[in-house]
C-alpha cells in the first residue's frame, strides 16, 4: 500500500490538569494564548495562531505522565480515513475510529510502539483546506 501525503507537521497538544480553568489562564495569560474552544467546563482549546494546545480535565496518578496525546495536523478532510486505512494495514493499533467532531474536525487515535497516544486530526484553523462544518 502506498503511504498518504505527508502530514503539515507537529502543531497539537493535550495536557491533563488537576484544575483545567486554571492551567488555561495560565496558557492565556502569562504566555498569551488565547481560546479557540471551550465545549465545556473540563476541556479547554488554545492557539497562538499556529499551534493548538488541549487542556482536559482529569486525575493525574503520580506515575502517570502528564501528555494525553500528541497531534499530527492532516491537511485535507478526506486524508483522515486514507490514514487510518493506511495504519490499519501496518498493524498499528488504533485506539478511537475516525470521527468527525461537532466544530467541523475529523480525527482518529492510535497508539505509537511506546503506547503513546498519537491523533491524526483535520482541524479547520490549521489545516491547509480551508472547510466548514
Amino acid at each position: 500500500m502506498k503511504r498518504p501525503p505527508a502530514t503539515a507537521g507537529l502543531h497539537h497538544v493535550a495536557l491533563r490538569a488537576k484544575d483545567a480553568k486554571a492551567t488555561a489562564t495560565f496558557y492565556m495569560k502569562i504566555l498569551g494564548m488565547r481560546l479557540e474552544w471551550q465545549p465545556d467546563e473540563q476541556n479547554y482549546y488554545l492557539t497562538s495562531g499556529s499551534d493548538n494546545l488541549a487542556i482536559h480535565q482529569g486525575d493525574i496518578p503520580q506515575t502517570a505522565q502528564r501528555l494525553d496525546h500528541i497531534g499530527f495536523i492532516i491537511d485535507r478532510f478526506e486524508d483522515v480515513d486514507t490514514w487510518h486505512k493506511f495504519l490499519l494495514f501496518k498493524g498499528v493499533e488504533i485506539t478511537q475510529a475516525p470521527r468527525t467532531h461537532r466544530d467541523g474536525a475529523r480525527s482518529f487515535y492510535f497508539k505509537d510502539p511506546d503506547e503513546t497516544v498519537v491523533q491524526m486530526i483535520f482541524h479547520p484553523p490549521l489545516s491547509r483546506e480551508k472547510r466548514t462544518k
